[in-house]
């Protein structure tokens, strides 16, 4: 399964979502699939998805909040587990793309690829609902019904390790900052 496929098959979920990724690949894709103004691509701040999503979720609990995240993000910030553990916002679903590499810095092996499950420390942090899929039928299964579930999850996607020709998406920061802040005003 490849990340953007992945992104492909639930894209049309995420219309009435604000959506939160990590820096390289992982928003590079979603732009490439279309951009809205409810997609916030955080750029040049690697580990920090999850923390983000997170303030989102808690300042607007009636907006549905996607946070797609790497491997090597969340290896990053283990502590952001804990964190949306301690505070299990019921509107945040957090997809996490493990694909056993940095591949956006240079595609050097993470944790994953000897064995570390994410989707198992996210439970012992005490993440309420967790999943590890591998292919897209399993990512849309989980997607969906935690979307129907309106409780804390952690996805856990294991994925290709491929990507875009460049991991940088060609909307200015600054624009995509002001688009998404006027989407979050609008909810």
């Amino acid at each position: 399964m490849t990340r953007l496929d992945a992104m492909r098959a639930v894209y049309d979920r995420l219309e009435d979502c604000a959506v939160v990724t990590i820096m390289g690949a992982v928003a590079a894709e979603l732009q490439s699939i279309g951009h809205r103004q409810n997609f916030f691509y955080l750029q040049h701040a690697m580990g920090l998805a999850s923390s983000v999503g997170l303030g989102i979720a808690l300042s607007r609990p009636a907006v549905p909040v996607v946070v797609f995240d790497g491997d090597g993000s969340v290896l990053m910030n283990l502590g952001g587990l804990t964190t949306l553990a301690r505070y299990r916002p019921p509107n945040l679903l957090h997809v996490v793309f493990d694909n056993e590499s940095l591949l956006s810095v240079g595609g050097f092996p993470t944790a994953t690829s000897t064995g570390t499950s994410l989707a198992a420390i996210a439970a012992a942090a005490g993440v309420p609902r967790t999943a590890d899929v591998n292919t897209i039928e399993a990512f849309v299964t989980e997607f969906e019904a935690a979307q129907r579930a309106h409780v804390l999850t952690t996805i856990v996607a294991k994925v290709d390790a491929i990507g875009p020709a460049a991991f940088v998406t060609d909307l200015g920061l600054l624009e995509n900052r002001f688009q998404f802040q006027r989407y979050l005003q609008s909810r």
